[in-house]
């Protein structure tokens, strides 16, 4: 076995270790993402609704789901609005890169 394939296998007992709630070895970082404000942060992006569902590759409908509360993004949905709110033109900067 090489070493990289060692490597992973080693790191991935560890990942079913720690997912059991055994004690490990392996460096644990926890991150919490808040709960975005969608609407707000859509709104000082100066964008529509139409244009930043289709900027961050969701359907308006569900932008406008998220922006009244009938649902709650999730996962890479709530990441992304997260991030933009911190770097607003983050994913027209690297999607033109």
């Amino acid at each position: 076995m090489t070493n990289a394939a060692a490597s992973l296998k080693k790191g991935l007992q560890e990942a079913l270790s720690h997912a059991k709630g055994h004690k490990t070895d392996a460096w644990v970082q926890d991150i919490k993402v808040p709960e975005p404000d969608v609407a707000a942060i859509r709104e000082r992006s100066g964008l529509s609704q139409a244009e930043f569902a289709r900027s961050i590759g969701v359907a308006v409908g569900t932008l406008r789901g998220w922006e009244q509360g009938r649902r709650r993004p999730e996962g890479p949905a709530r990441v992304l609005p997260s991030l933009i709110e911190k770097r607003p033109w983050i994913v027209q900067d690297e999607l033109r890169s």
